[in-house]
């Protein structure tokens, strides 16, 4: 064999031994059956890579949403709310599923793509989800659906985006608790939330950021909510959540 061949073929021999080595020692990643999870530490660190060797690109705290893209090993691939994409330990998030039910187990019902099984919308669906897990992590019983309160909040939302305008006071039916009187609701407590977001994780986090908004969110005094979400050319969609206690 000439020097030249010899050379050509050492080489090749270099780079197929170097490439098996990379693929032997990659980590291969797998599905965790939902895009949102619930950050549960106090502060957590946002990695370049799976493992506390890599480099931080940013820190979520605790009880902020991020979406999960898959698992390698004992992290998740995720993104935030501000849009930064890194890893994090797995056992510091909690998997929120989009079928979960107002007790926090999984339901295996199929719900259809416009409606679930609880004459919910699939964003009014994960809405409920993600405002519920933020209730049961503060050991606080989950809410449950109230029917007319639900429609209250859908034509409460679509009120905001027909006369363009953010507020808790409406043109049309006035404060909140104007709106549930005027609609035969009767309560011993209410109050209401709203959002004009992107994305449904904006909306909760958003809410979660606001001392007066999460007040409403962890409040014992309600067991019963509504929710109304409403694509908006403004905001991307309209958010109302109303609550009230029975």
């Amino acid at each position: 064999m000439g020097m030249k061949k010899f050379i050509i073929s050492l080489i090749l021999f270099i780079v197929i031994v170097s490439i098996s080595g990379i693929s032997t020692a990659m980590t291969h990643y797998q599905t965790v059956g939902t895009t949102t999870g619930l950050v549960t530490a106090s502060a957590l660190n946002v990695r370049q890579g799976p493992g506390t060797s890599y480099n931080k690109v940013t820190i979520v705290y605790k009880n902020e949403y991020v979406r999960i893209f898959a698992q390698i090993g004992d992290w998740y691939v995720i993104q935030t709310d501000k849009d930064y994409v890194g890893m994090v330990s797995k056992q510091y998030i909690k998997l929120i599923y989009p079928t979960q039910n107002s007790t926090g187990t999984q339901d295996s019902s199929t719900p259809s793509q416009t409606e679930n099984t609880n004459g919910l919308t699939a964003d009014e669906q994960e809405i409920f989800n993600l405002v519920n897990a933020q209730r049961t992590a503060a050991g606080l019983v989950a809410l449950s659906i109230d029917t007319e309160v639900q429609k209250v909040a859908r034509d409460k939302a679509q009120d905001m985006v027909d006369n363009n305008y953010f507020s808790h006071t409406s043109p049309i039916y006035g404060s909140p608790f104007d709106m549930m009187k005027s609609y035969g609701i009767k309560y011993k407590a209410a109050g209401e939330n709203i959002a004009g977001n992107s994305s449904n994780s904006g909306a909760v986090n958003a809410w979660m950021n606001s001392e007066g908004h999460k007040a409403n969110i962890l409040s014992n005094n309600y067991n019963y909510t509504g929710i109304g979400v409403v694509s908006s050319p403004k905001y991307g969609k309209i958010y109302v959540q109303m609550f009230i206690g029975k």
